[in-house]
């Protein structure tokens, strides 16, 4: 009897660069595709969504920010820090500051541009560079927290991805680009995803939050059959 081939998903990931469970979601995933490795594989695309869509340009310092925004104390914000931390590392991803020298204050950013690149990159250079790219992003903003508001910023790190500096320029500038970004996340409220992670496996099945390993290769497997049946 001959092996069944891999079956590639599409899985459209709804996220901001300044959520921690995205970046937790995707160290997740990725464990969950290794042990589906043979039988189903996935083509990434990263979809917009601003958790502080109105933020200011020069951004909050994230503690205030999120006591103000969850009316939380500073001692219950320190449990989930170190509750998100030991879950990362389960995940194999780092949310800690890796820079040298002192830590930076680390900072919520207004991240519309942040989409506009990404949304640049999955249209012009494919899934894989949109992945790298998203990465770099998320590398950026908590392990080196650097100004993700900052176009300079950006451009450096769309060129390290391998994305042509001056095209990524002109699409920071572009209404149009920024016209389809919320248009997307518009069509993240019509599907009912009101927050992040939030996935949309094979342009239909939702598998909102940030889960277990275990449960995305239950989520995948189902979804598999259904599209084999």
């Amino acid at each position: 009897m001959t092996a069944q081939a891999p079956l590639t998903l599409t899985i459209d990931i709804y996220s901001d660069v300044m959520c921690p469970w995205c970046l937790i979601g995707y160290g997740q995933l990725t464990k969950a595709l290794g042990e589906l490795e043979g039988e189903i594989a996935a083509e990434i695309r990263w979809r917009p969504f601003e958790l502080n869509p109105d933020m200011a340009a020069g951004g909050e310092e994230q503690e205030a920010h999120l006591q103000r925004k969850y009316r939380r104390s500073a001692q219950e914000g320190a449990g989930i820090r170190a509750q998100m931390k030991a879950i990362a590392e389960a995940a194999g991803v780092s949310l800690a500051y890796e820079g040298g020298g002192d830590a930076p204050p680390a900072m919520m950013w207004n991240t519309r541009d942040c989409h506009k690149l990404l949304t640049f990159a999955l249209e012009h250079a494919g899934p894989s560079v949109q992945t790298a790219l998203k990465l770099a992003l998320f590398r950026a903003h908590f392990n080196e927290r650097r100004n993700l508001s900052d176009h300079a910023v950006l451009l450096n790190i769309a060129a390290d991805v391998g994305l042509h500096r001056e095209a990524a320029k002109a699409a920071l500038a572009d209404p149009e680009l920024e016209a389809r970004v919320v248009a997307e996340e518009a069509q993240a409220w019509d599907l009912n995803i009101s927050g992040v992670p939030a996935m949309i496996v094979a342009n239909k099945f939702l598998i909102p939050g940030a889960q277990a390993p275990e449960v995305y290769v239950n989520a995948l497997r189902r979804v598999a059959e259904k599209i084999r049946a």
